[in-house]
């Protein structure tokens, strides 16, 4: 049941009523032109997000897992293939791949920031791979070639991108960045002495436009960034059934072309993402400062002084994750848990062989995680009212912990009596 001043996990009402103008403008405008696929609205956002990313091209196609999915095969993933990811991430990095035709294999993650962890790689590409007489680097697990990386840019923070792209030089791979969390999210290069844009680092990198991102469309969509002409080339005629010329195919491609009401819906929305990244920035940074009394028995997120992180999601770590999400949904805030099981352990790649145990990391903090309330527009006391209600369930543990131990104290000492 819904009660009155209950707070939402994400608010995306508001957002479009401020909007409403200018969006219902661009419907309007789709409907007098009939350019509904394709088109001006189209190319017009592709060179917006391409700018806004630092990238030479921007391919818009029609969800972020088709962004995925086409940049791996324009970027030649081929059939069999290995790709490396992680395990910690929503099944759709996975499905990319697996779609893709190639085999995901997974490295652990970092426990504090929840990205790729690269000295995991690191042994991983020494110690799971070998070389064959080609050069090419086999997976000892499954006897097929490793071809790529991608590394997954979580929660709207930038994985640890130098070190990756050199172990991928080192080892003839391709980067793909799963940059569907992190629009906008920044990184410092030492390698160029400056800060990078998500999606501007590897050979190329996929992007969701699924509602509740950062940059988000009233419907599904996604974009493929990239700075290689070849790999522009192919995405659109993967996104378009192979073909370059209409009617002429060159292979077989797919259906997975973004619509201009959506294109035109990201064009306006991206004049706001700045703003909204920085607003989301800064509630990030009231939650720091106001449960920092909670550090003991709240794991609070983990930004390193490389990363301008654009919290897509705050995510707290908690023993007590049930009673902890009870307890504030009993008060009318909203939670999630992003992602309840890592994906090694899923049905759907059981066929995989993985067991629990084998990215511990992974599976520990999928016990412990929780998503609290983060959207730009959240006001200064609904934001208060989250960490008074935190702060509330704290104590309410801690007084619990005191009256066992004293009971227990009494309990003693009357046997020893």
């Amino acid at each position: 049941m819904i009660v009155l001043g209950d707070i939402p996990f994400l608010d995306l009402v508001t957002p479009h009523a401020q909007l409403q103008e200018e969006l219902t403008a661009i419907f309007h405008r789709a409907l007098l032109t009939a350019g509904f696929i394709g088109g001006a609205m189209v190319e017009d956002f592709e060179r917006a997000f391409a700018d806004f990313c630092n990238t030479n091209y921007c391919v818009g196609v029609n969800s972020g897992t088709d962004a995925l999915r086409f940049a791996l095969m324009a970027a030649g993933v081929r059939q069999g293939d290995v790709v490396i990811t992680v395990p910690h991430t929503f099944i759709a990095t996975s499905e990319a791949i697996s779609q893709a035709g190639a085999i995901p294999e997974f490295v652990d993650i970092d426990e504090r920031t929840y990205n790729i962890n690269v000295e995991k790689l690191r042994d991983h590409l020494k110690n799971n791979c070998a070389s064959n007489e080609s050069g090419q680097l086999i997976s000892r697990r499954s006897g097929r070639t490793v071809t790529a990386v991608v590394p997954v840019h979580l929660y709207g923070q930038m994985a640890e991108m130098d070190p990756i792209l050199d172990l991928a030089e080192r080892y003839g791979l391709t980067v793909i960045e799963d940059a569907c969390q992190a629009h906008g999210a920044e990184y410092f290069s030492h390698k160029v002495n400056r800060w990078m844009r998500a999606g501007s680092m590897g050979r190329a990198a996929a992007f969701s436009f699924y509602p509740g991102k950062n940059l988000g469309a009233c419907g599904e969509a996604g974009a493929i960034t990239t700075n290689d002409p070849k790999i522009a080339d192919k995405a659109k005629m993967l996104r378009d059934h192979g073909q370059a010329k209409k009617y002429y195919h060159d292979f077989e491609g797919y259906n997975g072309r973004l619509d201009a009401i959506q294109a035109g819906i990201l064009h306006a929305k991206l004049n706001h993402l700045s703003k909204w990244n920085n607003q989301r920035r800064e509630r990030a940074a009231e939650y720091n400062r106001a449960l920092a009394a909670t550090r003991n028995s709240l794991i609070l997120p983990y930004e390193p002084s490389w990363s301008r992180a654009v919290y897509h999601l705050y995510v707290v770590r908690v023993e007590d994750r049930e009673e902890f999400m009870a307890h504030l949904k009993s008060k009318g805030i909203a939670t999630a848990i992003h992602y309840p099981i890592a994906l090694h352990l899923q049905n759907a790649y059981r066929s995989l062989g993985y067991v629990a145990g084998d990215y511990p990391v992974s599976e520990k903090i999928a016990d412990r995680i929780v998503s609290l309330p983060m959207f730009p527009q959240m006001t200064d006391e609904q934001q208060a009212r989250v960490v008074e209600e935190i702060v509330a369930f704290e104590q309410s543990r801690d007084i619990a912990k005191h009256v066992l131990a004293e009971s227990g104290a009494v309990g003693m000492a009357e046997r020893v009596v």
